[in-house]
C-alpha cells in the first residue's frame, strides 16, 4: 500500500519509551506529535548533520491530503509506530498531548486506494512518464521503481532540519539508510582542473566585477563588448506588476565586424555575471580559502565550448580565477537541476542522511521526486548546498557539472540610425535603448521578498546605482561612475528586424516590455509622412498610470495611433477590453484591412503563454468574423500570412 509521509520538523533525539503509542479514534488522517527530550542525550552514531527533523515528507497539507481508508490494517501501523519507536536517531513521542512542549514535527500517514495509485502512477505496473516534457531530457520515461516497504530494519532517513532543505518541497518515500537504490548513474568525469600558473605566463589581470575574461566570445571570433551606460531611468512607478527600466548604451567605439550594424528591431545580447553575493556564499559554502578565490591558476578542460560560450569544442589551458569561473561561465541559479549535480553532491556529502537524500533523486526509486523537483520553482546552488550543507564536493568537480552560464537577448527599443542627441552626450556619440523588465522568482532565503533573475537582476543593480547617484546630487553619473554593461550586438536578423520595413500598413500588438522594440518601429515610420497613417499600436498593460511604458514618447502622432488595454481597469460593462487578444477583436476592421493591404503586417511581441496564445486565437476569430471561414480555415489562413512573413509573432 502506497504511504506518504508529511512533516514540519524536529530536532534529532533518542527514543523515548510510551506506553500508548497511538490515538485510540483516529479521525481522517492519523497524526503523530513527535517531540524531542533533552537534546543532551543525542547519540554519537546518528547519521544526521546538524540540526535535522525526522520523518519522510510530502508537500500536501494535511488538510487536503487524502483520508486513509477504513479499512487501513491497523497491524501495519503498529509495525511502523514500533520501527519509529526503536530508532535511535530521534526520540518519537506519539502521546499526542498538546499540553506538552510544543509540536516541532509531525508524521502524517496517508494511504491511497487503487484508484489514487492508479491516477499518480498511470497505467503501467513498472513505470510511468509522470510528467510529460518535464526536462526535455527524457528522465520521466525512465521506469520509476517502487522500493520495497516490506524490507526488515526500515529505519527512517533524518531530513535536514533547515528552511533551504524545507523549501525544495521534496515528496519523499519511506527512505532508510539500507534501503536498496537501482539506477544510480555513475559520477561524472571532472572535467576542469587547476594547476599553477607557470612562470613564463604573462601576468594576470582581472576586472571580474566589471567585464567577463577575453575567453568569454559569445559571437566568435568577435569579444565581448563593455557598453558605457550613458543614462538609465525607471519607466515604471512604484507598484507596478514589473519593475522595468530603459538603459541608454553608448556603442560608439563599438569594433567593426564586418560591416554588420544595429537595426530597427534587432535584439542584443546581454553577458551578466552571477550577483557576487551568490558567489561568495558558494565558496564559503564549499571551503574555498578568501585567498585563493583571487588567484591566477591555469585552468584546463577536458573538451567542450565551456568556458568559452560558442567557441570550438576542445580542451583548453586559460589563466584565469576561480572567481572569474564562477562569477561569468557557471550557471548557478537558472537552470532546474540536473542528476549529474545531484549525484556529485551525493558523493561529497559526509553526513549519511544527506547522501542517501541525494542518491535516492538519481535513482529509479527517486524518479518522481527528481520530476518534481526540476518542474518546480528553480532552484539555486546556493539552495541545494544549504539544504545539504555536509556536501562540499572539490570546485573543479562542481564546475565540471553546471551548466554554461548563457547570454540574455533584449529588443532594441530605438532607431539606432536616428540621431543620438542626448543632453550631455558629445558630438558624434550614438546610443542604443533597450528596456528591461525583472524577472522574480521566489526566495528561500528572504521568504516572500524575491530573488531576481540573472540578466534582469545585473541590469537593475546598474540601473539603481545610477538612478541613486542622480539622486544623491550628481549631475554626470556616466562620467563619474563609469558603469558598464557587458554586450555584442547580438540578433539582428531576428524576425522583428528582418521583416520591418516597406511603407505597408502594419499592426504592432505588445504586451508589457514587448512594447519596446515597437517604440523603434514607430519612430522610424512616422519619419516617413507617406506612412504617418498607416501604423496602429495596441499596448497591453495592467495598469496605465503603474505599468505603461514609453508613454509620452512615440511622437506628435501617439494619441492616434495607440490603444492601451488596462486588465486591472477593464470595465466589462462598457465593453472595455482586459487584454490585447479582446481588442484584437474590437479592432476587427483594423485587422482584416491591414493583412489583405499590399505589404501589410501584423507584429505580435510579448509572453508566449497567455498574450501571444489569446492573440493568435483572436486573430482565428477575427478571420472567421471578416471571411466566414470555418475555425480550420481561419488557422490555415493565419498559418500562410505567417509563412509569407505578414505575420511575424517573436513571443517568449
Amino acid at each position: 500500500m502506497l504511504r506518504h509521509y508529511s512533516h514540519q520538523h524536529a530536532a534529532a533525539t533518542p527514543a523515548t519509551q510510551l506506553a500508548d503509542p497511538i490515538p485510540h479514534e483516529p479521525v481522517g488522517v492519523p497524526t503523530y506529535s513527535i517531540s524531542p527530550p533533552n537534546q543532551s542525550t543525542i547519540s554519537s552514531g546518528s547519521p544526521r548533520s546538524s540540526g535535522e527533523s525526522l520523518a519522510w515528507s510530502d508537500t500536501a497539507s494535511e488538510s487536503s491530503a487524502p483520508q486513509t481508508p477504513p479499512s487501513e490494517p491497523e497491524a501495519e501501523v503498529d509495525d511502523l509506530v514500533e520501527k519509529l519507536r526503536n530508532l535511535p536517531a530521534a526520540a518519537v513521542d506519539f502521546t499526542g498531548n498538546s499540553n506538552k512542549r510544543p509540536r516541532r514535527a509531525s508524521t502524517t500517514l496517508i494511504a491511497q486506494n487503487s484508484e489514487d495509485i492508479r491516477r499518480i502512477l498511470g497505467d503501467s505496473a513498472t513505470g510511468t512518464q509522470l510528467i510529460k516534457n518535464c526536462c526535455g531530457g527524457g528522465c520521466c520515461l525512465v521506469e520509476t521503481v517502487q522500493p520495497d516497504r516490506e524490507a526488515p530494519g526500515l529505519v527512517p532517513v533524518v531530513l535536514p532540519d533547515n528552511e533551504a532543505f524545507r523549501s525544495l518541497k521534496l515528496k519523499l518515500i519511506p527512505l532508510s539508510l539500507n534501503t536498496e537504490l537501482t539506477n544510480v548513474p555513475e559520477l561524472p568525469p571532472v572535467k576542469v582542473s587547476f594547476e599553477g600558473v607557470p612562470a613564463s605566463e604573462p601576468k594576470h589581470t582581472t576586472a571580474v566585477f566589471k567585464e567577463p575574461p577575453a575567453f568569454v566570445q559569445p559571437h566568435p571570433p568577435y569579444s565581448v563588448f563593455s557598453a558605457p551606460v550613458h543614462h538609465a531611468r525607471e519607466l515604471t512607478k512604484p507598484g507596478a506588476e514589473k519593475r522595468t527600466y530603459h538603459f541608454d548604451l553608448d556603442v560608439t567605439d563599438y569594433p567593426d565586424e564586418g560591416g554588420v550594424d544595429f537595426k530597427v528591431g534587432g535584439a542584443i545580447g546581454i553577458c551578466p555575471p552571477n550577483d557576487q553575493v551568490l558567489v561568495d556564499d558558494i565558496f564559503d559554502m564549499l571551503g574555498v580559502p578568501s585567498f585563493v578565490r583571487d588567484k591566477p591558476v591555469l585552468m584546463k578542460t577536458a573538451n567542450g565550448r565551456w568556458p568559452t560560450i560558442w567557441g570550438d569544442e576542445k580542451p583548453r589551458e586559460l589563466v584565469t580565477t576561480r572567481r572569474e569561473i564562477l562569477t561569468w561561465c557557471s550557471d548557478i541559479q537558472s537552470r532546474p537541476p540536473t542528476k549529474q549535480l545531484l549525484r556529485v553532491l551525493a558523493e561529497y556529502a559526509s553526513a549519511e542522511n544527506e547522501r542517501k537524500i541525494l542518491t535516492y533523486l538519481t535513482s529509479a526509486q527517486g524518479q518522481a521526486a527528481f520530476c518534481d523537483l526540476r518542474t518546480g520553482p528553480h532552484l539555486t546552488v546556493n539552495q541545494l548546498l544549504h539544504a545539504f550543507p555536509s556536501s562540499k564536493p572539490p570546485l573543479p568537480a562542481l564546475l565540471s557539472v553546471l551548466e554554461q552560464l548563457m547570454p540574455r537577448f533584449y529588443s532594441l527599443s530605438n532607431d539606432p540610425h536616428v540621431s543620438s542627441a542626448r543632453h550631455g552626450l558629445q558630438a558624434g556619440r550614438r546610443l542604443i535603448e533597450v528596456a528591461v523588465s525583472v524577472h522574480e522568482t521566489a526566495d528561500w532565503r528572504h521568504g516572500n521578498q524575491p530573488r531576481t533573475g540573472v540578466g534582469s537582476g545585473y541590469l537593475e543593480r546598474i540601473a539603481r546605482t545610477f538612478i541613486e547617484a542622480e539622486q544623491s546630487g550628481i549631475t554626470a553619473p556616466h562620467q563619474v561612475l563609469d558603469l558598464r554593461v557587458s554586450m555584442f550586438r547580438g540578433l539582428m536578423a531576428n524576425p522583428l528586424s528582418r521583416e520591418f520595413g516597406g511603407d505597408g500598413p502594419m499592426m504592432l500588438i505588445g504586451a508589457g516590455v514587448g512594447m519596446a522594440p515597437f517604440r523603434g518601429f514607430i519612430l522610424n515610420r512616422l519619419r516617413n509622412a507617406n506612412c504617418a497613417n498607416k501604423i496602429w499600436l495596441v499596448q497591453g498593460v495592467r495598469d496605465s498610470l503603474l505599468d505603461e511604458i514609453y508613454s509620452g514618447e512615440l511622437g506628435a502622432h501617439e494619441k492616434s495611433i495607440k490603444k492601451v488595454v488596462q486588465s486591472r481597469k477593464a470595465n466589462k460593462i462598457k465593453g472595455d477590453a482586459k487584454y490585447v487578444q479582446d481588442e484584437v477583436r474590437h479592432q476587427a476592421d483594423v485587422v482584416w484591412f491591414v493583412i489583405n493591404a499590399v505589404d501589410g503586417r501584423i507584429f505580435v511581441c510579448g509572453s508566449s503563454k497567455g498574450m501571444g496564445e489569446g492573440v493568435e486565437s483572436a486573430l482565428v476569430d477575427v478571420a472567421m468574423e471578416k471571411a466566414g471561414l470555418s475555425r480550420e480555415e481561419a488557422e490555415d489562413f493565419w498559418k500562410k500570412k505567417k509563412e509569407d512573413n505578414q505575420y511575424i509573432a517573436e513571443t517568449w
